[in-house]
């Protein structure tokens, strides 16, 4: 069989590639290694849960308050108004996902992509299947690379593609215990502290009966698991039951190219579209596979490669600037206890924590009484300077 679309990758981007692609009537294969869980916290906004129409039963939790916490110990809580963060168990959320694409008319392959070869009949996946153990060769009309941040796929085929830059991220899903004084099963506790991470920022994130605990670190050298057990004994998680450990790297910037100029376009992790300071990236690798999905079509109809471009053009339009500003943040407060003490006293004030909050939960910068944003920005140069101490109530 000759697919118009070869997806590598069933993840949050792959498998949206896949259903929209099969909802436009394509003939499409679904790529996946099975069996593998990635890393991540599992938060999902409202936006996503609206815009990729997420059903009820996968939300395990529902988050009405973040906690910051600062290297002094100190904590802001931000309450959610009006509203939740979802959080999703990969596991079930990813397979769901699947199987819709599936539902939808894409075909499911269960193996790893080997490479892409060419010949005067066209494009052709090669994969290895992983129930015979044979190599397959599959021909398509275009690629779709949507298989993590070490993407063989983009390091084969997109120029810069070898190269992306990545954190570390490591996690403890554990038994969750009965809320108490330091745990709450309906707050999200981000932890800014260099004894857990120099660069980046610990978490305890409630799953319902389970919650995930771990860090991130772009410094080589780190030891994840020691830094994490330092997370729970501080977190007063050391007595959980761990249920399982998973590490991966995380993009930390969009690739400067998503395409190969021919038959190749990335999505997702692939593509480096993970949100910078936060490192949220289930919703936008959700995003990043429906633009490439849309530029598929339209390369797909017209027979242009330029139109390939389109992916990474819709959705730098949609996101670049909030990447632009979360990446600035990142540069500009994570790079030592002093700033993450003053991130997180910034974080007391009402009108940032409106507007981050907005942000995060609907995707967008949005407009505000212009007095917020000159007060805003006034209190971050004052601290960025260091001409105002932290301020905690």
């Amino acid at each position: 069989m000759k697919y118009d679309a070869f997806v590598v990758g069933g993840g949050p981007s792959g498998a949206t590639a896949a259903e929209d692609l099969a909802r436009a009537g394509l003939r499409v294969a679904l790529l996946d290694r099975a069996g593998r869980i990635k890393p991540c916290g599992g938060a999902v906004p409202p936006r996503m849960i609206a815009d990729f129409a997420i059903p009820d039963h996968l939300i395990v939790a529902k988050i009405r308050c973040a906690r910051m916490i600062s290297p002094k110990g100190r904590a802001v809580d931000i309450h959610i108004e009006g509203g939740f963060v979802g959080m999703v168990d990969r596991e079930d959320f990813d397979e769901y996902l699947r199987d819709r694409a599936a539902m939808h008319g894409a075909t499911r392959l269960t193996g790893t992509f080997l490479r892409v070869e060419r010949d005067a009949s066209g494009t052709h996946v090669v994969w290895r299947d992983k129930t015979s153990g044979q190599e397959t060769r599959s021909p398509t009309r275009l690629v779709v690379g949507a298989d993590g941040a070490r993407s063989a796929v983009a390091r084969a085929e997109v120029p810069g593609g070898a190269s992306i830059p990545y954190v570390i991220a490591y996690q403890e899903i554990i038994a969750a215990p009965a809320a108490n004084a330091s745990y709450d099963p309906d707050r999200c506790d981000v932890i800014y502290d260099g004894r857990i991470s120099p660069d980046f920022y610990g978490w305890v994130f409630p799953h319902g009966t389970r919650a995930s605990v771990g860090m991130g670190t772009e410094v080589d050298g780190i030891d994840l698991k020691q830094a994490t057990a330092a997370l729970r004994d501080m977190a007063g998680l050391t007595g959980c039951k761990t249920l399982r450990r998973e590490g991966a790297p995380i993009p930390l910037k969009p690739l400067d190219r998503w395409d190969n100029g021919r038959d190749v376009v990335l999505a997702g992790d692939a593509a480096g579209v993970v949100a910078p300071s936060s490192g949220e990236g289930i919703y936008y690798a959700m995003a990043g596979g429906r633009v490439a999905a849309t530029a598929a079509q339209a390369f797909l109809r017209s027979g242009r490669a330029a139109d390939l471009k389109l992916a990474r053009r819709l959705f730098l339009k949609d996101h670049g600037t909030v990447f632009k500003v979360l990446r600035s943040m990142q540069d500009a407060y994570y790079r030592s206890d002093d700033r993450r003490e003053r991130f997180v006293s910034l974080c007391h004030d009402l009108d940032v924590q409106r507007l981050t909050f907005d942000a995060y939960m609907n995707k967008r910068l949005v407009a505000a009484k212009p007095l917020a944003h000159v007060k805003i920005g006034v209190k971050n140069l004052a601290h960025l300077l260091g001409l105002v101490a932290p301020e905690w109530t």
